[in-house]
């Protein structure tokens, strides 16, 4: 509002320094006295020029006619002589005498872009010249760019010739005044007029980089992309044209390519704030009218390409059209978001006013009704593009807040769950594997060894499945580490199916398991993985069946010398899943109806994790179903083929049948504080042969450590008295060279970079298969 009200004010001084015109001098005849004038302010030169068309008058020789008058400034093409009206193309000759106060003052006088090319002479002198003055196309150089000549000091009488040439334009002549004042007020003002034009560039273009930044490096909001292209390219708008900062800066810049900038920056403005509109109140915007206005910009700046100038530049009247309605749209987008609660619409509406008022001067200036009025166009456009810039940026921090009020009540579900997880499944498991073993150790039956082997391979599979869980962070940031080794796809499914079997006969359903094609490959893949996904998909069928089957079927899509891919399905029919409930399944902690979990248990996290897996091996897991005709989840994973005479195959199933004694003849150092896992690590190295001795902690292991017997430490990191961290750095300190094998619990990545540091070899994860102990230990050993 105050804005408006400075703008009216100031119309109304100007409506009457109008009336009090006849004080101002204006030229008459083609003179123009100026010796009783004050030149506190700058005077324009405007009044009766003496007009020669299609005349270049030569100053040192006299015209062969005495050209006639004409209001000055004003286009030629606006001119009429003997009733026809002159054209847009051609040649003529402004004349005009100043008579000057007799002053030791220096004058200047600056000279504005005329259409399309001049030259002036001061006293038969040239002073000022842009492009090339000529007579024909040929001999015309087109070219805009503020000039300014100084008239020295004790000049009375200056006499002006400006010659103006134009065969590019639609308009011909000169529209805008000369102006004459004391230098140094003359200096000042277009010093002032420079430096607005450069600071609001400035601030435009960084603003602009400033969201493009935000843009890539925030959640890509295209509102802000476009307002950020948009004050990029509206830098044009400010630094290019009117007082032509940019030609002063680089005077050599080509007309026909500037001419076309400075009308497609205005198109490309346009459509660039409509579409910016659309992105920041889509809910309120008619996308048709938007389109329509992005399909109106784009032909306007398609046709200032391919035309030439003098068609295209007969546009800009038709645009402003163009550009009231789409100002004044906005403004109606902006009072209904208002209306409607949208964020930041209150700062998107007074930016409106502002851009209004911004037009407002620009429009009337254009038509030489006022001046430029700089001070408040600054003041306008720094108004208008702070208040966009508060939209976005209350956009970006309601987006931020959003966001993080959503990730805390994930945190705090997620915390919720991994603790139950923790006191739930893992304590029990713990018991289960550690009875498994000492089960075994006491020759059982062969049907009772089977049972025990299929227990002893899910329940550690299960316990690595479960470290994952409770560190969900690790599945989150995509830390899962898979390790590829020759697995046996066939006996993986069939280990499951057996699993499974009791399950499925408590609930009376069949549980079926298919090779439709033979595997005689040997393929390399994650075991535990692959147990993961798979076990997921059957315990899920059996859990939602209640009548029929689950099918699990094995075929084989395709293979190479070097490839093959397996698809592995599980289908049931059991209650299914809406084809809306589809998309959801896959969400963490969701099932397909919340009476779902009431009903049959479970976290719903199982088919997340598996497909996050799946996806970290180039796989999808898929899903076909309708409700109450049961569901088929499939996936297709294509797995590396391996060497008939790979070392895995020598090494395979070493946990279960142990007959060979490779580490007979060698003896490590066991550093474990927990008796279980010495219990359960001193059997599996006896049985391979080994001789193990046992440290409860890092000093007690520095204090048995033999250089002469021992080849192999296995060193647990957490301990008392001393961890194995500092046992470790004290055994390298000391240049002891024997191979030093970490036993943690902790994710292998968060203790990879202190572990080198202090000189271990290599790293074991707990829980871990007797089978990637072995391995481990015959590699160091060996």
């Amino acid at each position: 509002m105050k804005l408006k009200v400075l703008f009216v004010i100031y119309l109304s001084c100007f409506a009457l320094n109008n009336v009090v015109a006849n004080q101002i001098p204006v030229a008459k005849k083609g003179i123009i006295d100026l010796r009783t004038v004050s030149f506190e302010t700058k005077l324009a030169l405007n009044g009766e020029w003496v007009f020669y068309w299609n005349q270049l008058i030569n100053p040192n020789v006299k015209p062969n006619n005495e050209g006639i008058m004409v209001d000055f400034p004003k286009k030629w093409n606006d001119l009429s002589i003997n009733g026809k009206q002159l054209p847009a193309f051609g040649y003529a000759t402004y004349k005009l005498t100043l008579l000057l106060p007799k002053s030791k003052t220096a004058f200047k006088i600056d000279i504005p872009d005329v259409y399309c090319a001049y030259r002036l002479y001061l006293n038969g002198n040239k002073v000022a010249e842009t492009g090339k003055v000529g007579t024909s196309a040929k001999d015309f150089i087109p070219h805009w760019q503020y000039n300014a000549f100084d008239v020295p000091a004790g000049t009375d009488t200056a006499v002006l010739i400006l010659q103006i040439a134009n065969y590019v334009h639609s308009k011909g002549g000169i529209k805008k005044s000369l102006y004459i004042g004391e230098k140094t007020n003359m200096e000042m003002d277009r010093r002032y007029a420079e430096a607005i034009d450069l600071v609001l560039t400035g601030c435009l273009f960084m603003g602009g980089m400033f969201f493009i930044g935000l843009y890539l490096l925030g959640n890509k909001d295209k509102a802000i992309l476009l307002f950020s292209l948009y004050s990029i390219v509206y830098c044009y708008r400010i630094i290019g044209v009117d007082n032509y900062i940019l030609h002063t800066l680089l005077p050599n810049l080509d007309w026909q390519f500037t001419v076309r900038i400075e009308y497609i920056s205005l198109y490309l403005s346009i459509g660039l704030f409509g579409l910016y509109t659309r992105y920041l109140y889509p809910l309120d915007v008619n996308k048709t009218i938007v389109k329509l206005l992005c399909f109106i910009c784009f032909l306007f700046g398609l046709t200032t390409l391919l035309l030439p100038p003098f068609y295209f530049t007969q546009l800009i009247t038709p645009f402003l059209f163009v550009t009231i309605f789409c100002i004044c749209y906005t403004l109606y987008i902006y009072i209904l978001s208002y209306l409607n609660k949208r964020s930041g619409s209150g700062y998107a509406m007074l930016s409106s006013f502002a851009m209004m008022f911004v037009f407002a001067i620009s429009l009337l200036h254009y038509f030489n009704i006022i001046p430029q009025l700089q001070a408040l166009t600054f003041c306008a456009y720094v108004s208008f593009f702070f208040l966009q810039s508060l939209i976005l940026s209350y956009r970006v921090s309601y987006q931020l807040k959003k966001s993080r009020e959503q990730a805390e009540q994930g945190l705090i579900a997620k915390s919720e769950f991994l603790s139950t997880m923790s006191h739930e499944i893992r304590t029990p498991l713990n018991s289960v594997i550690g009875m498994s073993h000492l089960l075994l150790k006491n020759n059982p039956r062969k049907d009772q060894a089977d049972q025990l082997d299929i227990m002893l391979f899910s329940a550690n599979n299960l316990l690595a499945i479960v470290n994952d869980i409770l560190d969900f962070n690790k599945i989150e940031a995509g830390k899962i580490q898979l390790d590829y080794t020759e697995i046996d796809v066939i006996a993986i499914i069939n280990n499951i199916v057996a699993g499974h079997q009791n399950d499925a006969v408590e609930k009376g359903i069949d549980l079926k398991f298919t090779i439709k094609d033979p595997i005689t490959s040997r393929i390399q893949g994650d075991p535990t993985r692959m147990f993961q996904v798979i076990t997921n998909l059957v315990h899920n069928a059996i859990k939602f069946t209640n009548n029929g089957c689950v099918h699990l079927s094995l075929s084989k899509i395709s293979e190479t010398d070097q490839d093959i891919s397996l698809k592995i399905q599980v289908k049931d029919t059991g209650i299914g899943i809406s084809r809306e409930k589809q998309k959801i399944i896959f969400d963490r902690f969701t099932q397909a109806d919340s009476s779902t979990s009431r009903s049959f248990g479970g976290t719903g996290l199982g088919l997340a994790i598996s497909k996050r897996i799946l996806e970290l091996q180039n796989s999808t897991l898929k899903v076909v179903s309708e409700e109450g005709k049961g569901a088929t989840f499939y996936f297709v994973q294509t797995f590396k083929k391996i060497a008939a005479n790979s070392m895995q195959n020598e090494l395979k199933n070493v946990f279960t049948k142990e007959k060979e004694m490779r580490l007979s003849g060698f003896s490590i150092l066991l550093v474990e504080d927990n008796d279980l896992n010495v219990m359960v690590a001193q059997s599996f190295l006896k049985n391979w042969g080994a001789e193990v001795d046992v440290a409860k902690d890092g000093k007690q292991a520095l204090d048995m450590l033999d250089i002469n017997k021992h080849q192999l430490i296995l060193m647990d990191l957490h301990m008392p008295v001393m961890d194995g961290f500092e046992a470790s750095k004290n055994i390298r300190e000391k240049g002891i060279n024997i191979p030093i094998i970490a036993l943690t619990a902790n994710n292998k990545k968060d203790v990879e970079e202190q572990v080198k540091k202090v000189g271990i070899n290599d790293i074991i994860v707990k829980p871990f298969l007797p089978d990637e102990l072995y391995q481990k230990v015959l590699s160091y050993i060996n």
